[in-house]
């Protein structure tokens, strides 16, 4: 099928682009394209099934910007939301980073600015900034380090215990943190992911309840994860069974997990690399309504389009980048931050 018959199918509407399906001949156009590109295509485990499936690499967005960094190919295609692509930039300066569609954005990293963090900064002026890799490249400069879900709490237990910590801007992670550490000084930012916020305790308690076999994988965005805790803590749902994971962790847990079916409170992409994992294992979501639609802007009509215009191409301010490059790689030194996000 000629590049010109499916560029005349492409759509762009304020939802995204569409009018192209995720169909074999797609898939293989897709590939050439990249080839002809020198392009690797990343895709975010968010992602739709046959964005994933076409990848060159699916992951979490740490794990995926690292991949980045190490790939021979000159250009990046990260099928992802913005501030990923953003983070691929600033480990990979020299390269060419594209983004499908670039209003994929993200509630969380769009809920503190710089100048937010700036003012933040100014009421505690010895303190330590530690922001979730889940921000905009201008609020990783402000940063001192940087964390995953999977390293939060070692990045935090990292700093002298007589400083205050600034945590943004994920406050359900936060209290996760501040849970494990038992940290007085952590002070939390009031940020959340407007789908993991969404997925709420009754929803989990209810399903828990009526799968009283099953496992559960609790991303800690969620603002379910203490009522996980809680369920385990009270007895009412065995505490080997309850897991507190990042999307990386996810995978990995999947792979070792004994029972039939798992429960799971995190974006709906997820299920699609779980149930690749594990395929004898019941997957389920704890909210089937949880899926992110700047994640979903990333359709098999965006990433084409990319592939044939080169467009759009992620920028990052050279002195922005330095400085945002400082608190990334402090977070690559502590603790395990493949897990990524």
């Amino acid at each position: 099928m000629a590049t010109t018959l499916l560029e005349a199918q492409i759509h762009n509407g304020p939802g995204g682009y569409s009018g192209v399906s995720g169909t074999p001949e797609w898939a293989s156009e897709v590939k050439r394209l990249a080839r002809e590109r020198n392009a690797t295509i990343l895709a975010h485990n968010y992602q739709l099934p046959e964005i994933q499936d076409v990848a060159d690499h699916v992951g979490d967005s740490l794990a995926l910007s690292r991949i980045a960094a190490e790939a021979s190919e000159d250009t990046i295609v990260f099928c992802g939301v913005h501030f990923m692509a953003e983070t691929a930039k600033i480990l990979s300066p020299t390269k060419t980073v594209l983004i499908p569609d670039a209003r994929a954005g993200c509630s969380l990293a769009d809920s503190i600015t710089a100048d937010d963090l700036r003012a933040w900064k100014a009421d505690y002026p010895d303190a330590v900034v530690v922001s979730y890799v889940n921000t905009t490249a201008e609020v990783k400069a402000l940063t001192d380090i940087c964390c995953t879900s999977s390293n939060a709490v070692d990045v935090v237990a990292s700093v002298d215990p007589d400083r205050d910590v600034l945590f943004l801007p994920d406050q359900f992670l936060g209290a996760h943190v501040k849970r494990i550490t038992g940290r007085k000084n952590l002070h939390i930012w009031a940020g959340e992911c407007h789908v993991h916020a969404g997925i709420n305790g009754d929803e989990l308690t209810a399903q828990a309840m009526s799968h009283p076999d099953a496992e559960l994988f609790v991303h800690p965005e969620c603002g379910c994860a203490t009522s996980a805790l809680y369920l385990a803590g009270e007895g009412a749902f065995p505490a080997d069974r309850v897991h507190i994971l990042s999307t990386g962790g996810m995978i990995d847990a999947a792979r070792v997990a004994k029972s039939k079916q798992v429960l799971v409170a995190t974006e709906v992409g997820m299920l699609h690399q779980l149930r690749k994992a594990a395929p004898g294992i019941d997957f389920q979501a704890v909210n089937d309504r949880a899926s992110c639609k700047y994640m979903k802007m990333i359709t098999p009509a965006a990433l084409l389009r990319c592939l044939i215009e080169g467009k759009d191409e992620v920028h990052v301010d050279p002195e922005i980048a330095k400085a945002a490059s400082k608190s990334v790689q402090r977070m690559i030194e502590i603790g395990t931050p493949g897990g990524g996000e």
